[in-house]
């Protein structure tokens, strides 16, 4: 099992009794955190995916040390200049233990099974709303791209060049 967690601004792939380097996080070796902002977890075949953060789940892990980086040397020059410029860094960082993964709620990813139904849901909506078009006299309160359509559906040739007056007067 393993999730993909938010941590300092960053994302992470874990599993449980994995070690992770991430940027300085508050609290003392030996310390327990938790991390609710888990985004997947995944056990298998049984993907669960958030929008954006799965609800009830918490990632457990255990500060090990605090340790900086290795260090990047960071070297500017401008030739025939004069100018040289040399500069170190050291990222600090946080060894934590993935004690755990809970996932106490969340929805499952969507299968192929689901999109058909969405496909149908939104031609029947569609359906029902050019049968409310037809309804209504008053085609100015229709914008132009509702006019294109309207034209479409009843078969005008050259919709795509008409001004909304003539469009209206071609509906009529």
């Amino acid at each position: 099992m393993y999730a993909i967690v938010e941590i300092a601004g960053q994302q992470f792939k874990v599993a449980k009794d994995q070690k992770v380097f991430v940027n300085r996080l508050a609290g003392e070796e030996g310390d327990s955190i938790s991390f609710d902002k888990v985004l997947l977890t995944a056990d298998g075949d049984n993907v669960t995916v958030g929008a954006p953060a799965i609800e009830g789940a918490l990632v457990g892990a255990k500060i090990n040390r605090h340790l900086k980086g290795d260090k990047v040397v960071v070297f500017k020059k401008k030739r025939r200049k004069g100018y040289r410029v040399k500069n170190g860094h050291r990222q600090a960082l946080t060894e934590i233990l993935i004690e755990g993964i809970d996932l106490k709620g969340g929805k499952k990813a969507s299968t192929k099974k689901d999109e058909p139904k969405k496909e149908e849901a939104k031609k029947e909506t569609k359906k029902t709303e050019t049968k409310s078009d037809k309804k209504s006299d008053d085609l100015s309160k229709h914008t132009v791209v509702e006019l294109r359509e309207m034209a479409k559906d009843k078969g005008i040739e050259g919709y795509s060049s008409m001004k909304k007056a003539e469009l209206i007067a071609a509906l009529s």
